[in-house]
């Protein structure tokens, strides 16, 4: 017997859902140090937990926003919170940081099918509710600000509390909730595909994923100099990789990553850009900051948590008025004044390289969290227009690929920056890569346009 589609709460609960994949990126980083000290590793190597996370995310989503398009959204949100709950379970007795990144990895997967969906199944939702779609995309998106900026604070007190173990854990509830209360209310899957697994294995593009993943893999070991005497051929390799991977989406149908869907929608293209360097901004801050004020800052974990929190509640407070402000102002406007925002906080954080004083510390963490919660919002509600409704589910995959992309750049570079030591000149040097980036996001905001809005 189907149960009466509940517009309200199947919204709450993809929210829910989606809110566990920056929820996951973003408790890591208050874990850093302590993973480091269990197991013995240094900065470069800790990254790959974050990196190994952002690989899986950023090949999964395309794939899952496909796939909701194809087989139904309900059907595979449920499928990965399943596979969410089943490897967090598994994951706090791996006795070894290999499996920890096996494990956030396939967390990723799971998780990476939930902004998808979410997605693809507004516009039902939408209409259920006699509300525009701004409202529900609104929300979810809030709940992927809240869960990103709160993350610093329950992995902190997670981590102090308990261990690293607890932020594998503390996903299992949430996701069984989510697949519960979705399985229940969330409309039907109608008119969908249900087909055989070996045609779906042939329709998903596994050479282009492999090579995609190998190439970011290869460039990423090249920059960390993870084996010294290979690293140029690691590049080499990369760039071969990344042409052929090029080669082949062009040409494959349908691809892993749709490249003619970019080609023939340049809103999208420059909204896709600038959303993957406003990324690498933002997590230079969120992986660098935490990891700066536990080891040149002397902080415990759960103390960088709370200094965090202002990030939380400014983001939070920011994504329902951003929202109020699209619909007056629209898009484009919001989103300039959001990179201004960004790139004056961005510079404000080089006030670290002078105090760690906590009072200060509050005020520069709650000023990165307003362009955060704006240009959010604001990208999100540009995806949402500048996608056709037939594309929006392949659209949204490739748009938190963007943001996975980012955070790659980010915690590959900083790596490199702290290479040398974890110290306030070396987090002076982030902060002049922050600025820079910052200009080429405030460039491609003002060049993008709302589909049909000429000059």
């Amino acid at each position: 017997m189907t149960n009466k589609p509940r517009p309200g709460l199947a919204i709450a609960a993809l929210s829910l859902g989606t809110a566990l994949n920056p929820l996951n990126s973003s408790m890591i980083a208050v874990a850093l140090v302590v993973l480091r000290q269990d197991f013995a590793l240094d900065v470069a190597t800790v990254t790959w937990v974050i990196t190994s996370f952002y690989l899986a995310s950023a090949a999964g989503q395309p794939l899952m926003g496909r796939l909701a398009d194809r087989f139904g959204p309900r059907r595979l949100f449920t499928f990965g919170m399943a596979v969410v709950a089943i490897a967090c379970a598994l994951a706090p007795f791996s006795p070894n940081f290999a499996l920890v990144c096996v494990a956030r990895a396939l967390m990723a997967v799971g998780t990476a099918t939930a902004y998808p969906c979410a997605v693809v199944m507004v516009s039902t939702l939408s209409r259920q509710a006699n509300i525009s779609s701004t409202r529900p995309l609104g929300r979810i998106q809030m709940a992927n600000t809240s869960a990103a900026a709160v993350g610093p604070v329950v992995g902190g007190l997670l981590v102090s509390l308990v261990g690293w173990q607890a932020l594998f854990a503390i996903n299992v509830p949430i996701s069984l909730l989510a697949l519960i209360v979705v399985r229940r209310v969330a409309p039907p899957d109608v008119g969908r595909e249900s087909g055989k697994l070996s045609v779906l294995l042939r329709d998903s593009d596994i050479p282009g994923i492999l090579a995609f993943l190998a190439s970011l893999t290869l460039a990423m070991m090249a920059l960390l100099n993870v084996v010294p005497a290979y690293r140029w051929w690691f590049i080499a390799v990369a760039v071969v990789l990344a042409g052929l991977f090029a080669w082949r989406e062009l040409r494959f149908s349908p691809p892993f990553l749709d490249l003619r869907l970019l080609g023939r929608n340049r809103p999208l293209l420059l909204l896709y850009l600038g959303f993957a360097v406003f990324s690498a901004v933002y997590y230079f801050a969120f992986f660098g900051l935490p990891q700066l004020l536990q080891q040149a800052g002397k902080y415990d974990a759960g103390v960088v948590g709370l200094l965090m929190l202002p990030l939380a509640a400014m983001s939070v407070v920011m994504t329902p008025v951003t929202v109020r402000f699209i619909e007056r102002f629209g898009v484009r406007s919001v989103m300039i004044v959001g990179v201004l925002l960004l790139a004056l906080a961005s510079g404000a954080l080089g006030l670290l390289t002078l105090s760690f004083w906590p009072p200060l510390v509050l005020v520069l963490t709650a000023l990165m969290g307003v362009p955060y919660g704006v240009v959010s919002t604001a990208s999100n509600q540009g995806l949402y227009v500048s996608a056709r409704p037939e594309d929006r589910g392949v659209a949204a995959g490739i748009f938190q690929t963007c943001r996975y992309l980012g955070a790659i750049t980010a915690t590959v570079l900083i790596g490199v920056l702290y290479g040398p030591g974890v110290n306030q000149a070396n987090w002076g040097l982030m902060v002049l890569v922050m600025l820079g980036l910052s200009v080429v996001v405030f460039g491609l905001a003002l060049a993008w346009r709302k589909p049909g809005v000429m000059g």
